[in-house]
């Protein structure tokens, strides 16, 4: 009996050790400005309310979006990131607005690979294996970013990162990547798999 008290002393204090670590690096709660730090959304967004202005570019970044001046910014709050975003308080996704009439977001051939299959939503945490926004993989899964939202994920670990895929319930051909880390999402399309 002995034996069990001391290992579930030794246990118990582990447990509180790491709890207290997880907290400080933002835990449940996400980082120090309540995005990312390793928190994961419960869903995706909800369906947008309104559709974006017919001729829309609003912004993107790099070589493939609109000029750096035309850009969105989406720091809604001090300390969050520039790029599309969710609070880990309450899982409000921010920048997710511009709904299906979004001409930055459109394809002529939506689904032209296939739907993804690996597993959707929170329950499904994929490490990022490599590549870059053009192309990037895990488990044998291939995706590329939207060209708009190249700016937004410059910060990315295309060799560790870990993403979760959403569905994009304005966009067809689309899904949500979220970066665990950074709590920022980007638009991606399916690429097929090997």
């Amino acid at each position: 009996m002995k034996n069990y008290a001391g290992l579930f002393a030794v246990l118990l204090i582990c447990s509180v050790v790491a709890f207290a670590q997880e907290k400080g690096r933002g835990g449940a709660q996400g980082g120090s400005h309540g995005v990312g730090g390793g928190h994961i959304p419960a869903h995706g967004p909800a369906p947008a309310k309104q559709n974006a202005p017919p001729a829309a570019n609003r912004g993107g970044g790099g070589d493939h979006g609109a000029p750096a001046g035309n850009r969105a910014t989406y720091s809604d709050k001090k300390g969050h990131p520039e790029a599309p975003h969710v609070h880990a308080k309450g899982d409000k996704w921010i920048g997710h607005n511009t709904g299906r009439g979004d001409v930055n977001y459109h394809l002529d051939h939506p689904w032209a690979h296939g739907h993804f299959t690996g597993g959707i939503g929170r329950g499904h945490v994929w490490l990022l294996g490599g590549g870059g926004p053009d192309r990037f993989w895990f488990n044998g899964f291939y995706f590329g970013l939207a060209p708009y939202d190249y700016g937004y994920a410059t910060d990315w670990n295309w060799d560790g990162d870990q993403i979760v895929i959403y569905d994009d319930p304005d966009h067809e051909g689309w899904y949500l990547a979220y970066n665990v880390r950074l709590g920022t999402y980007v638009h991606v399309q399916y690429l097929g798999n090997q």
